[in-house]
């Protein structure tokens, strides 16, 4: 049993067809996904598709990338609704596992530096006002990112489709935060990212697709979907010389302890 703790199947401009991509999932072993809002819009969609497909979940959040929409944006009152189950959606509390994807992305900055900044507080503090996990997209902005994390105490997270240094694992390993993998891993060829994949222990280990985006090999090229998190597993099994059945139990279990599935 395997799950795919970060896909965005649920978006309208998702192209493949959702009843196909889940029973793809299902021959492939992949008995749980979560739908990751982006924005506003995207996250009442990740509500809406967990409610109406079984063993889907839902995070809420808006991606740093679209932060500088949210300074006069209904936001927070939205999110507030779909938490508090007051949205039309029928039993979709108990749908939604954490808040994100929210963070810091430096690389681009579509959004000014301080919007991202101020976006972010925001939505630890309702993540902790709910006692949710996190989802954390983090981008060439580490050394801003630690400082307002360690301002939230209590907070529980995963760093998700991390790539980035074995120094900034550590700091993540001493929060007790989880790293989630994907595609990129498959096809990196940077040994220092490879030997950072390597050293991430189990018990702090995800996997992810983060489809339709970063479709591992060898199916490069096509639409990335979560039926795939399998070869993901099996690649990263096959580096750390364990079966395919003992890091599924184990990843399985940490989505299962953080997100409370």
């Amino acid at each position: 049993m395997l799950v795919d703790t970060h896909c965005h199947i649920h978006e309208s401009h998702y192209p493949l067809d959702v009843g196909d991509v889940m029973q793809h999932a299902h021959a492939a072993g992949v008995s749980k996904l979560i739908c990751v809002g982006t924005s506003e819009q995207s996250s009442v969609e990740a509500v809406a598709f967990a409610a109406q497909h079984e063993h889907c979940y839902a995070s809420v959040g808006v991606h740093p990338h679209d932060t500088k929409e949210m300074i006069d944006s209904s936001w927070k009152m939205e999110f507030s609704n779909l938490l508090k189950a007051n949205s039309p959606i029928p039993n979709s509390r108990s749908n939604i596992v954490a808040i994100g994807e929210i963070g810091l992305d430096y690389f681009y900055t579509h959004s000014p530096r301080e919007v991202q900044i101020a976006a972010l507080e925001s939505q630890l503090q309702l993540a902790r006002d709910n006692n949710l996990p996190v989802i954390f997209h983090v981008r060439e902005a580490f050394d801003d990112f630690w400082p307002i994390v360690d301002n939230f105490s209590g907070l529980r997270g995963e760093l998700h489709s991390f790539t980035d240094s074995h120094q900034n694992l550590e700091q993540a390993l001493e929060r007790g935060l989880y790293i989630g993998v994907n595609g990129i891993s498959t096809f990196t060829k940077d040994d220092e990212q490879q030997k950072t994949f390597d050293l991430v222990p189990l018990d702090n280990l995800l996997l992810e697709t983060d489809a339709p985006f970063l479709t591992p090999v060898p199916y490069r090229g096509k639409v990335n979907q979560p039926a795939y998190v399998r070869v993901i597993a099996e690649y990263h099994a096959q580096r750390r010389h364990i079966s395919l059945k003992e890091i599924a139990a184990a990843t399985t279990a940490n989505a299962t302890a953080l997100f409370a599935l």
